[in-house]
């Protein structure tokens, strides 16, 4: 049995105040996301980092050569760490990310990051459709509000609709501190 494999979405810095994209409280998914990812690093589990850059006319964050680009520091990569470039909502498109893992015989992945509504929710509906089983770590998710058929909808709200489709369908969506979450102890 192969170790899952960390894949830490867009936990970049123009998610954050003074970005051009703030969600709502990328701090605290920061913060969960990074002790998942320690934990990680000390049972010496793959971790992959995954950078969006937009390249679309008439983007407005992540652009290149911006500080926006940047991971937050409580997820920094460590030497010798994979970090994948995309440039879509799904790590997957136009990425190495699956033969990467593959080539490595991961089958399960542990995922974190952001938004929560976009790039998290594609990348897990990708992953599974390519036969990967995948663990979503909620309290290190974040999002914003959107608006839809004129009615504002909170970020809370918004998170809470998209990990409830992804579980049990497409993921198991736990805490951070859920006692199922693969860990170093049981494999």
């Amino acid at each position: 049995m192969s170790a899952p494999a960390l894949v830490l979405i867009d936990i970049q810095q123009d998610y954050f105040a003074g970005g051009r994209m703030p969600l709502e409280e990328p701090e605290r998914a920061a913060e969960v996301a990074g002790a998942v990812l320690a934990r990680f690093r000390s049972w010496g589990w793959p971790v992959v980092h995954v950078r969006h850059e937009s390249k679309a006319p008439g983007a407005t964050f992540f652009l290149p050569g911006t500080e926006g680009l940047a991971f937050h520091p409580a997820v920094a990569p460590a030497p010798g760490e994979v970090v994948m470039t995309k440039h879509y909502p799904n790590a997957f498109r136009g990425t190495a990310l699956a033969t990467w893992l593959q080539s490595r015989g991961v089958d399960t992945l542990v995922i974190a990051g952001m938004m929560t509504h976009m790039c998290v929710d594609t990348t897990v509906r990708a992953a599974r459709d390519l036969s990967f089983t995948n663990w979503v770590v909620a309290d290190a998710t974040a999002t914003r509000a959107l608006a839809y058929a004129g009615a504002d909808i909170p970020a809370r709200a918004v998170a809470g609709a998209f990990l409830a489709a992804l579980d049990g369908s497409f993921a198991r969506v736990v805490p951070a501190g859920d006692p199922s979450l693969p860990s170093g102890s049981r494999l």
